[in-house]
């Protein structure tokens, strides 16, 4: 007796709109993180590290004054 096993098909990947992935990214929060460096012959004469982070203000989060 042969049993047959099948396997559901991989569902196509959802394409999403850039504004609505933008939409999900700030609801939730974005961190961007960086590191400039200025060096003169081999020697690093400025290190700068950036950090930002980037989320919405939610009204309902926001106290009335």
């Amino acid at each position: 007796m042969e049993q047959t096993v099948t396997q559901p098909q991989a569902d196509r990947p959802s394409q999403i709109a850039l504004v609505d992935l933008l939409d999900r990214l700030l609801g939730t929060g974005v961190v961007l993180a960086g590191d400039i460096v200025i060096s003169l012959s081999g020697v690093d004469l400025v290190q700068i590290r950036l950090q930002a982070l980037i989320s919405t203000i939610r009204s309902d989060m926001v106290e009335p004054r």
